[in-house]
C-alpha cells in the first residue's frame, strides 16, 4: 500500500466503499460523487475545519513565541547599546564655596544632578514646585552627600508672580551664583491647561518661566567670575517645529507641545549665548539632551498608553542617575569653562539641525518671549 493510500485510510472519514486514491484529479472530479455520501461529507468537512483549526493555532503560538524572543533580543541590544553609549563625568571636581540653582530637582535628573553637587561641597538651592516633595528630597540629600548646606525654596515656573518672586528672594539672600541649572519640565499629554497669566502650561514651565527667570538672575550670574548656565532640552525637539506665528499655542495637544517646547530651549539657549558674548559678560549658556530618562516626567501619561509604555521605559531608558551626567558635566568640568553657544549630550558637543540654529528666527522669538513674560524696561537684560 502507498504511502498516500495509508495516509487516506487513517485520516479521511470511511465511507461504505472502499476508497482508492485517485490517479489523477480528473478521476477524483469524476468520482466524489459516487464514493461518498451525505454524511461522509459532512464529517470530512468538519475533519478538514478542524486541521486548519489546530495547524492555525499552531502556528499563532509558534509566531507569537517566535515574535517575543525577537523583542525580548531586541530590549537586550538596546538596554546594551544605552549602557555602553551613556556618558559618565568622572571628574573629581570639587564645587566648595560655589553657589548653584537647580530648578525641578525634588525627583528626577533635577534631584540625582543636585544630589551629585552637594557631594561636591557645593551650596544647592533646590527651586521647586512642589514643597513637600522637595523637603523628602531635601532630607535625602543630605543625608547621602553629609551636606548640610542645601536650601529649598519654592519656585513655580508657570507662574510669572513665583519666578519674580523667586529671584528677588535670591538675589537679597545670596551674594554670588556661580550655575544656574534650568532644569524642570512638565509633559503633559492631553489635558490642556492655561496658566494664570494666560499662558499654555507646559510652554510657560518649560521656556517662559525659565526665560524670565533667567533674565531676573543675570546681574547675580555676571557678578560672579566664570558662572555658567546650563539649559536642560532634548533630542525631541525634531519631532516639532516652533510657530512663531503662534507661541502660545493654547489649543494644540500638550504632548505635542512638549517637543516644541525642547525646540524653543534650543534656540533660546543659542541667542542667550550670543547675547552674553557681545557683552562680555563672562557668563557662558549650554544646553543638553539628557537622553530618554525613566524620570517621573512620563507620569502623566493617562491609562491604558502608559501599560506599554511602563515596559519600555523600564527596559529601553535611562536611569535618572545615566542623565543627569551631561548636566553635572557641563555644571562642573573645567573642560568646558570657556565654551558656550553649545549643544551636548552623553558629555560630548552633538550635533544640531540648521533650521533651530536659524539666528533670525531667534532673534524674533527673543522679542515673543520679552513681550509674553511681560519683561520690564528696568528688568535686567544679557
Amino acid at each position: 500500500m502507498s504511502f498516500l493510500s495509508s495516509l487516506s485510510t487513517f485520516m479521511l472519514p470511511q465511507s461504505r466503499t472502499t476508497f482508492t486514491w485517485p490517479r489523477n484529479s480528473c478521476e477524483l472530479v469524476t468520482k466524489h460523487t459516487t464514493r461518498y455520501d451525505r454524511s461522509d461529507r459532512l464529517t470530512y468537512n468538519m475533519w478538514y475545519s478542524e486541521t486548519l483549526s489546530y495547524l492555525h493555532t499552531t502556528n499563532l503560538v509558534v509566531i507569537a513565541a517566535y515574535a517575543a524572543l525577537i523583542t525580548v533580543i531586541f530590549l537586550v541590544i538596546v538596554k546594551l547599546y544605552t549602557w555602553m553609549t551613556t556618558g559618565v563625568y568622572r571628574g573629581t571636581t570639587i564645587m566648595k564655596g560655589k553657589v548653584v540653582i537647580v530648578t525641578g530637582c525634588n525627583s528626577g535628573i533635577g534631584k540625582e544632578t543636585a544630589k551629585d553637587l552637594a557631594k561636591r561641597g557645593a551650596r544647592v538651592i533646590m527651586a521647586c514646585r512642589n514643597m513637600e516633595t522637595g523637603s523628602k528630597a531635601r532630607d535625602e540629600i543630605i543625608n547621602c552627600s553629609g551636606n548640610s548646606d542645601v536650601v529649598l525654596m519654592q519656585l513655580d515656573l508657570s507662574s510669572l508672580n513665583s519666578v519674580r518672586q523667586f529671584a528677588a528672594k535670591v538675589n537679597k539672600q545670596e551674594s554670588r551664583l556661580d550655575v544656574l541649572v534650568n532644569n524642570a519640565g512638565v509633559a503633559n499629554t492631553f489635558g490642556k491647561k492655561i496658566t494664570e497669566d494666560g499662558l499654555e502650561l507646559t510652554m510657560a514651565t518649560n521656556q517662559y518661566g525659565p526665560f524670565l527667570l533667567t533674565h531676573l538672575l543675570l546681574p547675580l550670574l555676571k557678578k560672579t567670575a566664570s558662572s555658567r548656565i546650563v539649559i536642560v532640552a532634548s533630542d525631541l525637539y525634531k519631532l516639532a517645529k516652533l510657530n512663531l506665528a503662534k507661541p502660545n499655542p493654547t489649543n494644540q495637544l500638550p504632548a505635542y507641545l512638549y517637543y516644541v517646547s525642547k525646540y524653543a530651549n534650543i534656540m533660546f539657549s543659542m541667542e542667550l549665548a550670543r547675547k552674553l558674548k557681545d557683552s562680555n559678560s563672562g557668563v557662558t549658556c549650554n544646553c543638553l539632551h539628557p537622553g530618554i530618562i525613566d524620570s517621573g516626567i512620563w507620569r502623566n501619561v493617562p491609562f491604558p498608553l502608559n501599560l506599554g509604555l511602563q515596559l519600555i521605559v523600564k527596559t529601553m531608558f535611562k536611569t535618572t542617575e545615566q542623565g543627569a551626567q551631561t548636566s553635572i558635566y557641563l555644571t562642573v568640568s573645567e573642560d568646558v569653562a570657556k565654551i558656550s553657544g553649545k549643544y551636548f549630550k552623553d558629555c560630548k558637543e552633538g550635533s544640531l539641525r540648521s533650521d533651530v540654529l536659524d539666528e533670525g528666527n531667534a532673534k524674533k522669538y527673543w522679542e515673543i518671549c520679552e513681550n509674553l513674560v511681560k519683561l520690564q524696561p528696568n528688568d535686567p537684560r544679557p
